[in-house]
């Protein structure tokens, strides 16, 4: 029997979307079917798979304010954030053009011979699994990079968001991209697990360390698939100088921008001991209890809006919860909001200093602080993760600055800025349980293209043998 899969709005409990699940016969058809197509598209040249990832972006860009719609309605995004990530989704189309030329194009060298060539291959069939806190954005990223290079893929959204999914669809078919070269297939883990043991080449993955910590375990003995691993992170932001009301600002965006639902976001604040880090405590506390927090079709300017469902703020609780049973101090308490669905949920400031909590990502807006009494001790407590995805410092000294962005091990360390930033034109990947070492965004090219090189000679001539006459 076929299972049905539903979408909820996680504001309203409404549905969004709701359809059939592909089961594991149907996830081997869409393999097979990807495996026809990937001849005809490798061979396909290079500038007519651009004219069709343009035309993708015109009708994406067409679409903004439906798509938006949907990814908000199924996240509880707020729109304003939601139109940001359809305009990111735009632009990766040149951005992952640029890339493909400078990081996976052909290079040519004269040779006394001929010529050594250079020359990049795609893979073959491509299973991408997306999150739900970006799920135009995040998939996006790896789908538009590898069918440029040639590749057929498979896109697995997430159980959250498979509306979202069938509207990038439906941009793709209005841009003639050929039949099968992307497939969509909606479904639970269940079907993600029947896509994986098929005869695929490569995985690529944005989402929890858990799920990339199993991918690296089951794809121990099939080395010939290539994994591209964007994982979470238990982020570091230290916060030594500054005006109190800017560090602030800058702690909030970078630890409850997406109601907390980024794995760029600060999840532990480190500061100085003393007046300094407790007047920036102050001013921290007071403007996360002001963040205005609401539905996304609500009138007004807000900044956050539910998590993704009541399920997730449940497990976010729960994890306060634990956190103040091994001592944790609450500096603003959790709170629900009053004639709002369960998954809203306001932030939580909790002083951990000095006691032992889990190095684990809570996917929500809830923040660790942490006090050193010197530089040095910040920068050990920072990097005292087996994660290494993002982090930040504020401070006006460059020197701070210069000793943290040679010691800190993470892939994205931003300096008064939040850590919840990173341009599509540069990589962005983490380190440990972050990651692979196979950053996505402007390197997503990388993984999308084997290097292929080459001696070529047009005529056949003969090679002096040593000891032959």
């Amino acid at each position: 029997m076929t299972q049905t899969l539903r979408s909820i709005d996680p504001a309203t409990q409404n549905v969004v979307w709701e359809g059939p699940m592909l089961d594991a016969a149907g996830c081997d058809a869409a393999v097979a079917r990807a495996r026809a197509a990937f001849s005809g598209w490798a061979a396909t040249p290079l500038e007519e798979r651009i004219a069709i990832m343009r035309r993708y972006a015109d009708a994406l860009k067409a679409d903004t304010e439906e798509l938006a719609r949907t990814i908000s309605r199924e996240t509880g995004k707020l729109l304003w954030e939601s139109r940001a990530e359809v305009g990111a989704m735009v632009g990766k189309v040149e951005i992952s053009i640029a890339a493909q030329a400078e990081r996976a194009g052909t290079r040519d060298q004269a040779m006394p011979f001929g010529r050594a060539v250079l020359r990049h291959r795609p893979h073959g069939v491509m299973i991408v699994l997306g999150p739900y806190n970006f799920p135009g954005h995040l998939p996006n990223g790896h789908i538009v990079p590898a069918l440029l290079a040639g590749n057929t893929a498979i896109f697995k959204p997430s159980e959250e968001a498979p509306a979202t999914a069938e509207r990038m669809m439906a941009a793709w078919r209005a841009a003639d991209l050929p039949d099968d070269v992307l497939q969509v297939a909606q479904g639970n883990k269940d079907t993600g697990a029947a896509l994986l043991a098929a005869d695929i080449d490569g995985l690529l993955f944005t989402g929890s360390a858990t799920a990339g910590a199993y991918f690296r375990r089951l794809f121990a003995d099939r080395p010939a698939v290539i994994l591209a691993l964007e994982l979470g992170g238990n982020n570091p932001l230290i916060a030594w100088d500054g005006d109190p009301q800017a560090v602030a600002s800058l702690v909030v965006h970078s630890s409850f921008i997406t109601t907390g639902q980024r794995c760029s976001c600060a999840r532990r604040l480190i500061l100085p001991t003393g007046q300094v880090g407790d007047a920036m405590v102050e001013a921290i506390v007071d403007l996360s209890a002001r963040l205005p927090i609401a539905a996304w079709d609500e009138q007004g300017d807000a900044f956050m809006g539910p998590l993704v469902s009541a399920h997730a703020a449940d497990n976010a609780r729960k994890a306060i919860d634990g956190l103040i049973a091994a001592g944790a101090r609450p500096l603003l308490q959790p709170r629900t909001l009053d004639g709002r669905s369960s998954a809203f949920m306001a932030p939580a400031i909790l002083d951990t200093d000095g006691i032992s909590v889990a190095d684990s990502e809570i996917f929500a807006p809830v923040l660790q602080i942490r006090r050193a009494a010197h530089f040095d001790d910040a920068i050990a407590e920072a990097n005292a993760t087996s994660f290494g995805l993002s982090a930040g410092l504020i401070s006006a000294d460059p020197a701070l600055w210069d000793r943290f962005s040679a010691q800190s091990r993470a892939g994205v360390v931003n300096w008064n800025r939040p850590t919840t930033g990173a341009a599509s034109s540069m990589p962005f990947g983490g380190l440990g349980n972050s990651g692979n070492h196979r950053p996505s965004a402007y390197y997503a090219a990388d993984y999308c293209a084997f290097p292929a090189a080459s001696f070529e000679a047009a005529a056949v001539e003969a090679l002096a043998v040593p000891g032959i006459a």
